[in-house]
């Protein structure tokens, strides 16, 4: 049936969903009252949720699709090659022990690779150099020279260094490469192009190209809305490095996430029943066609989880079950390298009985909700922090009760950097905006292990 026409499913069959596999086939699942429906294959299970089973026929009402992804846990050492730029801030104000600190990270990255690993190297601060184009893994003693002879200039210029290190990561064709771009910066932009619209907006387009970007922000003074921004828009990570001593840790870290990728390249997009709209994908920027709306996600590593939280509208229609969405997820398999498909349906039942839409809302979709608006509290707090329209005390006061609202969901790694953020209001301390940036940027993302 095509997708412009609503699917009702006939009475006594409520039960009865279609599970559409990778080939595009159906098969038929049956279950007594169930709200989810789940599907295996390979490298990653997905499970389509509604909020509720029911929603109203009399009139126009919202609710949600909840989708959840979990990654297999594959065999250590089964692994897709890295296509990696390192793509290094020199600036000024790197000099001394953040620039000793980052060619260590550096050197410990190279020790890492494999010969079957491809490596570049860009610095930047006024000017680019790349100063290693794309190479395979041979000789690490001649790398690591390289990278000692990385010396302090003058300004920074951060969106030719990206464009650098992307196109580097670009021109490599090879198939089932993991494509990342790791990008260390220290410093607001001061060169080049600055403006955050075209920063974010070029990496978006290399998104596109199939590179992703890490952003790593050292230190007091860079822009971490700005580096937040490359993250969202390019599917990387972002993290806040608050010590020099730290930097060859949070490089490590990175690398094991990328060691361990099992999928790249995902987009989860939801094709729309008639009568049937997206209002928003929490903390998300979708694309919008004629009856779909679809987003990308970041790469899943082993053992990992990630979700996506959908809030649509219904219109009227005559009671009954209907199918209001279709879920297809697309991404690459990292050990495979295969593209892959996973199809699924998401069914509520039409009433115009107002109590049973009110007892029946689903609770894993609730807590998801609350986690989305405790990010959203998160981001007016960081408002209400730079515009000083929030004193200390009443920051403190908001975090306290979002790290709360954390801690009950379970999220324990955000609700401790909520902390750590109310350490440093307390204290007096730098960085806490830096922190929470972070908080809310791998809230909006539902990433977990």
């Amino acid at each position: 049936m095509s997708m412009d026409n609503t699917q009702m499913i006939p009475p006594g069959g409520g039960d009865k969903t279609q599970i559409f596999g990778p080939s595009g086939e159906a098969t038929q699942m049956f279950g007594g009252d169930k709200t989810a429906m789940g599907v295996s294959m390979q490298a990653i299970t997905m499970e389509s949720t509604p909020g509720n089973r029911y929603a109203l026929s009399t009139e126009t009402s919202c609710d949600h699709i909840l989708v959840s992804l979990r990654s297999q846990d594959m065999a250590v050492g089964c692994r897709a090659p890295l296509n990696l730029a390192l793509v290094i801030d020199r600036s000024g104000s790197m000099e001394g022990e953040p620039l000793e600190y980052v060619k260590r990270a550096c050197a410990y990255v190279v020790d890492l690779l494999e010969p079957s690993d491809i490596l570049t190297i860009v610095t930047f601060e006024e000017q680019i150099e790349v100063l290693m184009p794309a190479r395979r893994i041979v000789n690490k003693a001649l790398i690591k020279e390289h990278i000692n002879r990385i010396e302090v200039g003058n300004t920074t210029n951060i969106y030719d260094g990206l464009v650098a290190g992307c196109s580097q990561v670009a021109a490599v064709r090879a198939e089932g490469y993991v494509n990342r771009v790791l990008a260390f910066t220290d410093g607001e932009p001061t060169a080049g192009i600055k403006d955050f619209t075209s920063i974010v907006g070029m990496v978006a387009e290399q998104k596109s190209r199939g590179v992703t970007v890490t952003v790593l922000g050292f230190g007091p003074e860079y822009n971490e809305e700005l580096l937040a921004g490359i993250a969202r828009r390019s599917g990387g990570n972002y993290y806040y490095i608050s010590r020099p001593d730290l930097i060859p840790e949070v490089f490590r870290k990175e690398l094991e996430v990328l060691m361990s990728t099992v999928a790249r390249n995902l987009r989860l997009k939801l094709n729309l029943s008639r009568w049937v709209q997206v209002r928003q994908a929490y903390g998300k920027l979708p694309t919008y066609g004629a009856r779909s709306a679809e987003v990308t996600l970041t790469d899943l590593e082993r053992g990992s989880a990630q979700s996506a939280l959908w809030e649509v509208e219904f219109m009227p229609r005559p009671a009954g079950v209907y199918r209001v969405a279709r879920v297809e997820l697309i991404y690459d398999d990292s050990v495979s390298g295969r593209p892959e498909r996973l199809v699924q349906d998401v069914v509520f039942e039409f009433t115009p009985d107002r109590d049973l839409v009110a007892n029946n809302a689903n609770p894993a979709v609730q807590r998801e909700i609350e986690v989305a608006e405790a990010s959203r509290n998160l981001e007016r707090t960081v408002m209400g922090m730079r515009t000083q329209q929030l004193s200390p005390m009443a920051a403190v006061q908001e975090l306290e009760k979002t790290r709360t609202i954390l801690l009950h969901q379970g999220k324990t790694d955000q609700a401790q950097d909520v902390q750590q953020a109310i350490d440093n209001i307390k204290s007096g301390g730098g960085g806490a905006e830096k922190t929470l940036m972070g908080t809310i940027y791998d809230l909006d993302r539902g990433k977990n292990k």
